[in-house]
């Protein structure tokens, strides 16, 4: 990642449990799982169609498309170009259909919750809130972030834009908002996950093939984005219908960080829908894609970035906000849902509390 500090001026901005344990795991202490054998998921489901969620009370709405499940070869070869040490060992993995966002959230649908535009809404609409569905009551009482230091959007715009600039815990309690207010179980994507799904069957350093002259078809990056990220949905989809899976914004995984963490899986066994389940620590935890600030060769398929402190250096508040990156324009996420959620991610929240 370059360093993008230097844009500040240019934008007017002053200097952000151990695992419960599945069926057959991999016995490694308490810094998280990996499943080892095990059973496959049912085939008795009934076919998973793609979907559109419109959020109840608005009139915002996103796309889910469904990800089958399968067997693939996590992380890179010791000879792919521009390989990072904590991108192997590659071993075999297995993953359980699940759903996916078709494109990164956008500021249309955070905003709904970050800046309780939903409330405002039923305010305006006299709606009777003590008449509300359940959902709606309890989603209503769910915290919202604090207010940002400065804009959170740099002047980059947010419809139809990416959500920039927010932490792990953010994207966590956003998908816990989601899901009381929907009935449906959304959250971030295992690690495992959300490289399967970018790989959507190819096993080449990107999702359309080994040759990254094709990446400006596909991707927003440092030689095309002009410095800013993009309206979602604007370059070439991969073969299962996800766009911006290489660049634009990187994207939050559930799991924390661990740059060894693939050596955990024994050579020959297959790890069963692996996740370094999150404890209250707030950092390091995993983005994937690489962005709209990125060279080519940081968007590749197996590519891992842990964040850290420095992501909100510039943060003038003690502590620092647990809602805020003021050092991350290059920072988003997207939502999956499970078909079948494996226990010890069913009704996931985030850990993290204020100092």
């Amino acid at each position: 990642m370059r360093r993008w500090t230097q844009h500040w001026a240019t934008w007017g901005v002053g200097p952000t449990l151990l695992v419960a344990c599945l069926p057959l795991f991999l016995g490694i202490g308490a810094t998280g799982s990996v499943s080892i054998g095990g059973p496959s998921p049912s085939n008795d489901q009934e076919p998973m169609k793609p979907y559109r969620e419109a959020i109840p009370g608005t009139d915002v709405s996103f796309d889910m498309v469904p990800i089958p499940g399968g067997r693939f070869l996590m992380g890179s070869p010791e000879e792919e170009k521009g390989r990072n040490d904590d991108e192997g060992p590659q071993h075999e993995v297995e993953i359980h259909p699940f759903w996916m966002g078709k494109c990164e959230v956008t500021w249309d649908e955070y905003d709904l919750f970050a800046f309780s535009m939903d409330l405002k809404r039923k305010q305006q609409a006299k709606v009777a809130l003590a008449n509300q569905p359940e959902s709606e009551k309890l989603a209503d009482a769910i915290t919202r972030p604090t207010p940002p230091y400065a804009d959170e959007t740099f002047g980059l715009g947010r419809r139809s834009q990416p959500v920039i600039c927010i932490t792990w815990h953010a994207a966590m309690e956003y998908c816990h908002w989601l899901s009381t207010k929907t009935g449906k179980a959304y959250r971030l994507p295992t690690e495992a996950e959300w490289e399967y799904a970018c790989r959507a069957g190819s096993k080449t350093p990107f999702n359309f093939g080994d040759d990254a002259t094709q990446i400006d078809e596909y991707a927003w990056y440092f030689e095309n984005s002009i410095e800013r990220p993009h309206p979602v949905g604007k370059k070439r989809p991969n073969a299962w219908g996800l766009h911006d899976m290489h660049g634009n914004v990187a994207e939050w995984c559930l799991d924390i960080h661990d740059a060894k963490y693939y050596a955990r899986t024994p050579p020959g066994n297959v790890a069963i829908h692996p996740v370094f389940v999150p404890d209250a620590r707030k950092y390091p935890h995993v983005a994937r894609g690489g962005s709209w600030d990125d060279e080519a060769h940081d968007l590749r398929c197996a590519v891992r970035r842990a964040s850290d402190q420095e992501w909100s250096v510039q943060d003038p508040q003690r502590p620092q906000s647990i809602w805020w990156h003021t050092d991350a324009t290059f920072v988003g996420f997207r939502v999956v849902r499970a078909l079948e959620e494996q226990e010890a991610l069913r009704n996931i929240r985030s850990q993290i509390v204020k100092d």
